[in-house]
């Protein structure tokens, strides 16, 4: 491993992939019939749907950095059903949700099914594991009744669950997995045979609303009639849902690939990856190449920085925080002692103050396009937002009207410096984030 592999801040879902060659930037000014803003799931899976939709209408796609640079490439890579911050309370609505979310897992399968790379999609069921005896009680009794409502997850007690201090668990066995690094860098040559024109290391400095906006990068300009905002923790800075959104950073460590038996000895079972049930909610997921990936876990392991900057900052200025995510870890998996970490990175997240995300249009004429706010939740939602967002270009809004995310206004967050204020006062008071319920 080379020696600044521990200081780049590069995922460890890119160690398993070959060399990635980013495409030139834009040096022009040209018109499109679509402009998505953002290379990672939402945006190339919006471009996807587009395409095959409208095969005749030029799409353009313009990326900052590379595909999967941001939060896309650098998650926890579980693919989970449920909308965060979304609680049914009735059949009809839980029935709903699951399956909208189930095929937005569906969704990034059929697209890691067309990648060139091996995106090592599994649905080997995810688990959401309970710390405490009274919230595994809790969990039981809920997952009775909604395994009455027609619910396909199952209880899991405590000596089937190899988590360390777990109380019992929830299996999801629709859960999956996936690299989406692998996925997205996987499709851009069938996205270019399409016909989409992507434009890496092109940042979109400027979006100027209009009937038809224009989009400003440092070499050249793209006037569209529709714009996507695929842009999630980094919305804000092109000036839009700047009150709606919390760019958060969390932060994730990996193990070296691990051989079988280490694995078993581990007691981590058959099953892609896990969360926790604490407020700042702790998660691991085994890779396609074997490593452990883990995040989260406590206030240490998140992090906000004043005026909401979304960029990764060098893994050697934040050691105290890698730090709390391996005691996690190592908390949770006491048999990984002596087992180093070669892999830090962070990543940012877009956090809204309910935890729902939203899926819509705005502009004043109606015609910029966006889904954002995941809330950590992001993977399936991402993959079942091209076809959302595909939907709404074409009119045809009916499929989404009755779901939490359609055109959801986001609860307003104070600005600076109250907000830089507000949250580390309230991280550091109770331990746990800002929410309104």
């Amino acid at each position: 491993m080379r020696s600044d592999q521990l200081d780049d801040n590069r995922a460890a879902w890119l160690l398993e992939l070959p060399p990635y060659q980013r495409l030139p930037a834009l040096h022009a000014e040209i018109a499109a019939d679509v402009a998505i803003v953002g290379g990672g799931l939402t945006g190339v899976s919006t471009a996807w749907h587009l395409s095959a939709r409208f095969p005749n209408r030029r799409i353009v796609l313009l990326e900052a950095r590379g595909l999967a640079y941001g939060a896309s490439g650098r998650n926890g890579g579980q693919v989970l059903n449920w909308i965060n911050g979304v609680e049914p309370d009735d059949p009809a609505a839980l029935q709903r949700i699951y399956a909208t979310t189930l095929r937005g897992i569906t969704a990034v399968e059929t697209l890691a099914a067309a990648s060139a790379l091996d995106a090592g999609f599994a649905r080997d069921g995810c688990l959401e594991v309970y710390t405490s005896a009274a919230g595994a009680d809790a969990a039981e009794r809920r997952l009775a009744q909604w395994s009455a409502w027609g619910m396909p997850l199952q209880w899991l007690p405590r000596r089937a669950v190899g988590v360390h201090g777990a109380h019992g668990a929830v299996l999801d066995p629709h859960a999956a997995r996936v690299n989406a690094a692998a996925l997205l860098r996987g499709l851009r040559p069938a996205l270019q045979a399409r016909g989409v024109a992507i434009y890496e290391q092109t940042p979109v400095l400027r979006i100027d609303d209009g009937a038809i906006p224009a989009l400003h990068t440092p070499h050249g300009a793209v006037r569209a009639p529709a714009v996507v905002l695929a842009t999630n923790a980094y919305t804000p800075a092109l000036g839009f849902f700047r009150r709606g959104i919390l760019p958060l950073h969390a932060h994730m460590v990996a193990t070296n690939p691990l051989p079988a038996a280490r694995w078993a000895a581990l007691g981590w079972g058959p099953y892609a990856g896990f969360s926790d049930d604490r407020d700042r909610i702790a998660y691991g997921c085994r890779t396609p190449g074997g490593r452990l990936a883990f995040g989260g876990g406590s206030n240490g392991a998140y992090t906000y920085r004043f005026g909401g900057s979304p960029v990764c900052e060098p893994v050697s200025r934040a050691a105290p925080i890698y730090a709390a995510v391996e005691r996690r870890l190592r908390g949770y998996f006491p048999n990984l002692v002596g087992e180093p970490i070669a892999q830090r990175w962070s990543g940012p997240l877009a956090i809204t103050l309910d935890r729902v995300c939203s899926m819509g249009v705005t502009g004043a004429h109606r015609n910029i396009f966006y889904a954002l706010g995941y809330s950590g939740h992001g993977l399936a939602l991402a993959g079942l937002a091209g076809e959302v967002l595909s939907d709404l270009y074409a009119g045809h809004h009916e499929p989404w009207r009755d779901l939490p995310f359609y055109q959801r206004a986001l609860p307003h967050i104070p600005p600076e410096p109250l907000r830089w204020l507000g949250y580390h006062a309230f991280t550091k008071l109770t331990g746990r984030s800002p929410r309104r319920r």
